[in-house]
């Protein structure tokens, strides 16, 4: 049966999780061991963790952290922060993690993402693409302050594509953490544009907003951070996923609506 992919994102700074709006103004939301026991109770089939400072300190992942977060994790996961070669991803996978993300590394160096992908598989491999509007235009932005050798998204998403990323992680940096919805100007014109799953990043709130995303016909899957740490118009901290009743829409939605590439790539 086909599963609605709505993906958990997790964001290690310090130690700690922290939820950011706009890639920016970190809170801190708990401890990441009891978050993921929470998601394993609520039945969570896949995750995303990322380290959001690693690539712009410079420093190695914490691999002692992640393998205790691993773990736990009854759900594949997949991480991302700071894979810059080869061995620190084999590292990775050899600690539990099912999926590594590229982000900075792979606008420093596209071809880490042959590397990996010839490597370890491009099931192994998400190219991640972090996507800014400036004045009305879609650009490729780095966090990490990485010179970007493709600005336009969808050129850079289609050539990780090429270069062996097995999944592409789209993900909007102005929609970041306000639940307001996703960038689906973006997200249409992306349809038909990639052979492999793309995840949609960045804005993901009420059940409305996922549903405007799958009717793009180009997302497989849905990462979603703030609506799963936050509650309520003062964004107090609860951990929370789909309840039942968004669950059976959901996964009613991509039953009937199904192509190839929502099927793919399913954890």
């Amino acid at each position: 049966m086909l599963r609605e992919r709505v993906i958990p994102v997790l964001l290690l700074d310090d130690g700690g999780l922290v939820k950011t709006q706009g890639f920016d103004e970190p809170v801190y939301v708990g401890d990441p061991i009891n978050v993921v026991k929470i998601f394993n109770e609520k039945e969570v089939d896949e995750l995303f963790l990322f380290d959001v400072r690693a690539s712009k300190q410079g420093r190695e992942p914490d691999y002692k952290l992640i393998e205790s977060i691993v773990s736990e994790a009854f759900m594949p996961v997949c991480y991302g922060g700071a894979i810059r070669s080869v061995e620190q991803a084999r590292t990775m996978l050899a600690l539990g993690v099912e999926k590594v993300a590229v982000n900075s590394a792979a606008l420093a160096n596209p071809s880490l993402v042959t590397e990996l992908s010839e490597s370890f598989g491009a099931q192994c491999v998400v190219g991640v693409v972090d996507v800014a509007r400036r004045w009305g235009r879609a650009r490729v932005h780095s966090h990490a302050n990485v010179a970007v050798p493709e600005r336009d998204p969808i050129r850079w998403a289609r050539r990780l594509e090429a270069l062996g990323a097995g999944e592409i992680l789209v993900q909007s940096v102005d929609r970041d953490g306000t639940m307001s919805g996703f960038d689906l100007e973006l997200l249409r014109a992306l349809d038909g544009q990639l052979s492999v799953p793309l995840v949609a990043a960045g804005g993901g709130g009420s059940l409305d907003t996922l549903l405007d995303a799958l009717r793009t016909g180009s997302v497989s899957a849905l990462a979603i951070g703030a609506r799963f740490v936050f509650i309520g118009p003062h964004r107090a901290v609860l951990i929370s996923y789909l309840s039942a009743s968004e669950r059976r829409v959901l996964r009613t939605y991509v039953s009937k609506t199904a192509r190839p590439s929502v099927a793919s790539g399913a954890g």
